[in-house]
């Protein structure tokens, strides 16, 4: 095979420099011509050594041929003169082992000769080895010459086999009782109620017995290749023996072609009539192989499919009953071979002709079908494995009872000592064996004893022997049936082996892989899958110890072909899974609140006898008419789905797991990782979320999405048995990242982003308001429309939603990244505040001083900006008390007893608690989502853009200036007509209401990182704010004054917000009475307006 491979064929046989030398050689081969040759020799001579020490393995590889050619010739003549006797029913192992020792030589011989390039590295090596050594190799002539011999090697061997036919031929016609029986139609199975355990219900606990125990599961396929390649050697009985003749026809009947070795096929018909053709008188035998031929053609494949679809329901019964009643194992283990054995051989068979049918169209269709013979097959393997107790336990007990045995021996006519020996060792081993070893769990070993018998059978079997078994073929057939009781004990995984093996698909992988596409495409078929991973435990089994280099070619392609089964079994079970969710992702969204409104609004206009719409219109569907059925006949999409899904997960939840080649596979691990990934690219697709657009699914939608897919995913525990936590755990830990474990972007990262740049942007740009009453933004009227409506996505429903999917880590980096936009404002308004310093610092001290303070007020520059900046930064902090408050609700339903400890914690934090502790308890409880009097989020935001070249004290100073700042600067919000307060949304329509948020949040977190007095500079900030807005209660200008109460009410939403500031301090610097006048005004104006 290496030979015929292009990748594994030696170099030197398509070396273009020894093109030449190496033509030469095969065309003189096997002389040796190397003096007059040395032109074409030339580069041969510079690469002798190197070709000698490559080509070595090769080159002795077909000396091992010659010599074992040497002493099977030996053997078969030793055979011839012993005149052995042969018979498959008495002595079973000598004669099985000398038939496939006939055929083991004879298809050696024949891929001998289909080796293409033997001439030339035979020839290579030993003109390589004359040129290093001076002469050929020793044994060069010897087989130079077994090559040429054996060019033809069946007609070589016919004429070697001449002197074997009588050896031969008596041991092939011993199989007159054996291979017909095995080879019947289904029709005479079914007629016979084959492998059946329950068409007898009184035998059905008597123990399965034959007097050919070994012969009943007996490969079809070998008793083919003795039967075939026997008679083609010994070709004179078929002239002179009927039986021989029948036998013949019989198996030249049943395939078109039989295996050599591994995919290496012989094609029967046309090698037997190509050797017949030339023997005189044979006209007649080439008809009958002409007729056979056309018999196979034209009903073999019929008669196998037969055979198929009996075996199906055969094994499917045998398994049944055994699987409810294992105890049934013992008695009837031979049926259980029996059926391992027939769909082994009917698979082999299907396997070895779908290439080389001459009408395959007849059997590529029917690829198929043999996988639920092949799934059974491997349920027997487990019954076997699993209650291989009930088996010792009998089988011992059957040993123990060697009576008939020990009568039997006693019986002989005559017994030389060394048969007497034996048979006494046979009667004490037996004699010996209690059930109370099996209990105790001693192994047992009947090795020594079955070689005993087949020493036995070589003694008694010559012609001159004392004993001859001959005469006593009662005893070759009761040790038969012994040794198949010792088989039971202590060989259980071998006769497995030997009657299910079907390591010979290693060698398929074209016809092996197209078999389970197929397979996994038919949902009637796909329970039957995990058969193919399993089958690639076999093919390790055929490896031979004497060629271990093959171990690791062969391992690899069962570890490459279990895994790709197993990838793909996973992959159409979530494929399954992901057309279920879509299908109840479409239905759960069809409960949806927004459907509602037509049925809604139908029912009103019912109620009140509007008509509206069109005539005809069909009526809308409600949700859940899917699940009313009038015929249980009709099969919907979903019941298709759910079928075939529990069809392919029985067959990943058949075994745990399985060893190929020292590596063990868990078909469930890989259903659970492709899970794993689809569901995380299920959930980020489902948020719809279009980067051009800037569109988003709802966080509500996006939830009730999510739970309907949890809900399908949690069904399928129902089917495998794997965690599905596990598989929520993973991803959706992974979602409240900011990117998952691919490096790919996370619903977190996407609604993230998708507030701060298109939600809270659309707020700076003044088209949406923070709306206090409402808990939500919203949108305002303006020329150019939104595409999306704001209140939609942040109201608290939408917060509580949001929170659901992201959980407290992707609120918290949500947090972070509004902490870092807020961080990036104080950063600017702190550049301005630098700009305006010695102005800000006289108006710090300055505040008692009217006059001065207008002049001082008239050289600011910026103000706007400062408002606006700071407006914005009240909008995010309004924008996160809203999620802070979602999270609390989900987090107090969800872990009540955990919040309330934590918020209990917060709550009683001592006043002389250090800062740091007191930080460590509000980062808690921020991330539980509870309000703190210090925002540590922003803390630790502003903490980050200290500058290495101001000052500790600098910073503070600024600081202070900043609130200095904007509390100057709050009079010119009067001049706004956007600064009108309306009691209907209890803010401003421009925002400007969050700035008590901001001043508060921005002015605790700016004082903790200066160690600075918090209460101290917010008193301070409100002394300078109400002496600057007592100034424009005296201006006269009503563009100026225009909205001044609705500004004077800035400072009453400050004291409230503030934990810090109360109101009698308020009254200190600010009349009450002036509130109480601004409230009613704004009120009064409020109703005039409406009205």
């Amino acid at each position: 095979q290496a030979c015929g491979d292009p990748k594994a064929k030696p170099s030197y046989l398509i070396d273009k420099n020894l093109e030449s030398a190496v033509k030469f050689i095969v065309r003189k081969f096997p002389a040796v011509e190397t003096r007059n040759n040395n032109q074409q020799l030339a580069q041969l001579q510079k690469e002798k050594s190197e070709i000698l020490k490559n080509l070595a393995l090769y080159y002795f590889t077909f000396v091992d041929v010659m010599e074992f050619k040497d002493h099977v010739c030996d053997l078969l003549n030793t055979i011839d003169v012993c005149q052995v006797f042969f018979d498959i029913t008495v002595n079973f192992d000598l004669t099985k082992n000398y038939l496939d020792l006939t055929v083991t030589y004879t298809t050696l011989m024949i891929l001998l000769s289909r080796i293409e390039e033997r001439k030339a590295i035979i020839g290579l090596y030993n003109y390589a080895h004359e040129m290093t050594h001076g002469a050929s190799d020793r044994e060069y002539p010897r087989l130079g010459q077994m090559i040429v011999d054996y060019e033809h090697p069946l007609k070589k061997m016919m004429e070697e086999f001449v002197p074997h036919s009588k050896s031969l031929s008596d041991a092939l016609i011993s199989l007159q009782m054996v291979y017909p029986r095995r080879n019947l139609s289904a029709d005479q199975w079914r007629n016979a109620q084959l492998l059946s355990l329950i068409s007898a219900p009184s035998t059905m606990l008597n123990p399965a017995q034959s007097d050919t125990m070994p012969c009943e599961y007996l490969s079809l396929d070998a008793m083919e290749k003795w039967i075939i390649f026997g008679f083609i050697l010994c070709h004179g009985m078929l002239n002179t023996e009927a039986t021989a003749l029948n036998l013949w026809k019989l198996a030249l009947q049943s395939s078109s072609c039989l295996s050599l070795f591994r995919d290496e096929v012989f094609h029967i018909h046309k090698a037997a009539e190509d050797l017949f053709v030339n023997i005189r008188g044979y006209n007649k035998r080439i008809n009958d192989i002409r007729e056979c031929k056309e018999a196979a053609v034209s009903h073999a494949g019929s008669m196998h499919r037969e055979r198929r679809k009996f075996l199906r329901s055969a094994l499917k019964e045998l398994a049944t009953v055994l699987s409810d009643q294992p105890g049934l194992l013992g008695p009837k283990a031979l049926f259980v071979f029996m059926a391992l054995s027939f769909a082994r051989d009917e698979i082999i068979w299907l396997l070895r002709h779908a290439d080389n049918m001459p009408k395959k169209r007849l059997l590529l269709p029917l690829l198929f079908i043999t996988m639920m013979s092949r799934h059974y097959s491997f349920s027997f393997r487990n019954f076997s494995h699993a209650y291989g107790i009930i088996l010792y336990n009998l089988f011992v007990l059957f040993l123990s009872m060697a009576f008939t045995l020990l009568f039997c021996s006693q019986n002989l006519s005559v017994c030389p000592e060394d048969e007497s020996i034996i048979m006494s060792s046979f009667v004490n081993t037996m004699t010996s064996l209690s059930v109370k070893q099996v209990e105790d769990g001693e192994v047992f070993d009947f090795r020594g004893m079955r070689l005993d018998w087949f020493r036995l059978q070589a003694y008694t079997s010559v012609s001159k022997a004392s004993l001859s078994l001959a005469d006593h073929r009662e005893l070759g057939k009761m040790m038969n049936t012994i040794i198949f009781h010792t088989k039971m004990v202590d060989s259980l995984v071998e006769m497995l082996v030997e009657t299910s093996d079907l390591s010979i698909f290693c060698f398929y992988s074209r016809a092996f892989e197209k078999m389970f596409q197929q397979c996994l495409e038919l949902p009637s078929q796909s329970r039957y899958s995990i058969a193919f991973p399993l089958l690639c435990t076999h093919f390790m089994s055929c490896t031979h110890e004497l060629c271990p280099e093959e171990r690791h070619h062969i391992g690899d392609r069962s570890l490459s072909l279990c895994n790709m089964f197993l990838d793909e079994m996973a992959k159409q079970a979530r494929n399954l899974i992901t057309d279920i969710c879509t299908e109840q992702c479409t239905l759960s969204d069809q409960l949806l609140p927004k459907h509602c409104a037509k049925t809604i609004s139908q029912a009103v206009n019912k109620k009140s006898k509007k008509q509206t719409g069109k005539k005809g219109e069909p009526e809308r569907e409600k949700p859940g008419v899917e699940s009313m059925r009038k015929n249980r006949l009709v099969v919907t999409n979903l019941d298709k789905l759910h079928t075939a899904l529990s069809e392919l997960c029985f067959s990943i939840n058949y075994v745990p797991n399985m060893a190929v080649w020292e590596h063990t596979f868990t078909p469930r691990e890989y259903l659970t990782s492709h899970l794993e990934i689809r569901f995380t690219k299920s959930i980020v697709g489902m948020t719809m979320y279009n980067q051009a657009t800037q569109e988003i699914a709802k966080p509500s939608e996006l939830l009730t999405s999510v739970r309907a897919y949890m809900t399908v995913l949690q069904s399928i525990e129902n089917y495998v048995q794997i965690d599905i936590t596990r598989v929520f755990n993973n991803v959706l830990l992974q979602q409240t990242q900011h990117l998952d474990s691919h490096g790919e972007p996370t619903i977190t990262s996407l609604y993230t982003n998708w507030y701060l740049e298109t939600l809270l942007r659309q707020v700076s740009n003044g088209h949406i308001a923070y709306f206090p009453a409402m808990k939500a933004f919203v949108n305002l009227p303006t020329e150019n429309e939104l595409t999306f409506n704001a209140e939609e996505y942040s109201d608290i429903s939408e917060m509580r939603s949001l929170s659901e999917l992201l959980g407290p880590y992707g609120m918290k980096f949500l947090s972070e990244s509004l902490m870092w936009h807020i961080s990036s404002q104080v950063a600017e308004l702190k550049k301005l505040v630098v700009e305006n310093v010695d102005v800000l610092t006289q108006m710090r001290t300055s505040f008692d001083k009217p006059d001065q303070m207008a002049a001082l007020f008239k050289r600011l520059s910026s103000v706007d900006s400062v408002l606006k900046r700071m407006t914005i930064i009240g909008v995010i902090l309004s924008f996160r008390s809203l999620a802070q408050e979602a999270l609390r609700d989900v987090l107090s339903y969800h872990i009540p007893f955990l919040v309330s400890s934590i918020e209990d914690f917060k709550d009683h934090i001592p006043r002389e608690t250090d800062m740091k502790v007191a930080m460590n308890v509000y980062e808690l409880s921020s991330a539980a989502g509870l309000p703190c009097e210090i925002d540590p989020a922003l803390v630790v935001a502003l903490s980050s853009q200290k500058s290495e070249n101001i000052s500790p004290e600098e910073e503070y100073k600024i600081a202070c200036l900043l609130m200095v700042f904007v509390a100057v600067s709050l009079p010119t919000l009067a001049s706004n007509v956007m600064s009108q307060y309306s009691p209907a949304i209890e803010g401003h329509c421009n925002n400007i209401h969050c700035l008590a948020k901001a001043i508060n949040q921005i002015a605790a977190a700016l004082f903790t990182i200066h160690k600075g007095s918090i209460e101290d500079r917010l008193k301070e900030f409100l002394a300078l704010a109400s002496s600057s807005l007592l100034k424009i209660g005296q201006e006269t200008d009503k563009t100026t004054t225009r909205n001044r109460e609705s500004v004077y009410l800035l400072l009453d939403m400050i004291v409230q917000e503030s934990p810090f500031l109360t109101m009698d301090l308020l009254e200190s610097c600010f009349p009450y009475v002036l509130l109480r006048n601004a409230y009613h005004a704004v009120y009064k104006q409020s109703v005039t307006s409406s009205a």
